[in-house]
């Protein structure tokens, strides 16, 4: 697009669900909606400025070096030792410390219109590690299970060694996902804090063999399985103490009809499995009619999986 004379291109990151239960820090996947929008445009001096933010309630920072947008571009023109003259802007389209990713939207937006921007000097790979500081920025240290799937979009395995590698997983066409935000916020920091420093090898074996079931059940389309195998031994066990009524919620919605339930991410968002849009539907309403029987605020929504994750929505 461009307005006069000035060149301006949008990317378009979305929301997404960090762990899915069953692998805590190396499963992530994203969804059709929410998301974040980083636009770039010719700036007026060299180097990277952060002119706009919309959507935030004025809450993140304006400092360019301390914007995680602004973080992510200025380190591309910097590994590029280029000083082009780049203004950004952006614009939230999801509530922040939600669990759904809102810091990697940000970071995933940003680094993909400023490479479509400067030409697309680095492929959409190269990418990960500039997204992945400016979640550093926000959250203390990268994550990658939020960050790999906006970027690539589908249900993605990572697998943390030197380099990482990224595995794109098969899912069932009939998976949907029932979102439940509450009016609540929690730091990704803070949810962290809560964690065990160490777990037991009995613990580590059920994790793993879950994990395991969960990724071949969603290949197969084993709906039975992956019900029983999306268990969470790790955190669900003490971040849901920092969720109201979770446990009411959850079986709400596997009374529902859902296959399975967890936290995302961090929290407070919750989400449930489900096996077609009506099965979505019906439990985005038994979770909401826990959430106002109980005088609590909150939005749900239904949603596929994103199976293209972040994209370029204007150019010119």
């Amino acid at each position: 697009m461009k307005e006069g004379n000035q060149r301006i291109v949008s990317a378009f990151a979305p929301a997404g669900i960090g762990n899915v239960s069953a692998g805590f820090d190396c499963l992530g996947l994203a969804l059709e909606r929410p998301g974040d929008i980083v636009s770039i445009g010719n700036g007026s001096r060299p180097g990277a400025e952060l002119v706009e933010i919309q959507g935030d309630a004025g809450e993140l920072p304006r400092e360019t070096e301390n914007n995680i947008a602004g973080r992510v571009v200025q380190n591309m023109l910097t590994a590029l030792r280029r000083k082009d003259a780049l203004a950004i802007r952006l614009k939230k389209g999801m509530p922040m410390k939600s669990g759904l990713g809102s810091s990697a939207a940000s970071a995933v937006a940003a680094a993909l219109a400023a490479n479509a921007f400067l030409g697309d000097p680095f492929s959409k790979e190269a990418l990960l590690p500039f997204a992945l500081e400016g979640e550093r920025l926000a959250c203390g240290s990268p994550h990658y299970d939020n960050v790999a799937a906006s970027l690539f979009g589908g249900i993605v395995l990572i697998r943390p060694d030197d380099p990482c590698e990224i595995i794109s997983l098969s899912y069932p066409k009939a998976l949907y996902f029932a979102i439940l935000h509450p009016d609540v916020q929690i730091a990704t920091r803070d949810a962290r804090a809560v964690l065990p420093d160490r777990v037991s090898r009995d613990v580590a074996v059920m994790q793993s063999s879950h994990l395991a079931a969960f990724i071949h059940a969603l290949r197969e389309d084993d709906w039975e399985l992956i019900g029983r195998s999306m268990v969470d031994f790790i955190a669900e066990p003490v971040r849901k103490a920092l969720l109201p009524y979770f446990d009411r919620i959850k079986n709400a919605s596997l009374a529902a009809g859902a296959c399975g339930f967890g936290i995302s991410g961090s929290g407070p968002a919750m989400f449930a499995l489900c096996r077609g849009r009506s099965a979505a539907e019906s439990t985005a309403s038994a979770m909401g009619a826990e959430c106002s029987a109980r005088d609590l605020r909150y939005e749900t929504f239904v949603s596929r999986i994103n199976p293209k994750g972040a994209e370029i929505i204007e150019e010119g």
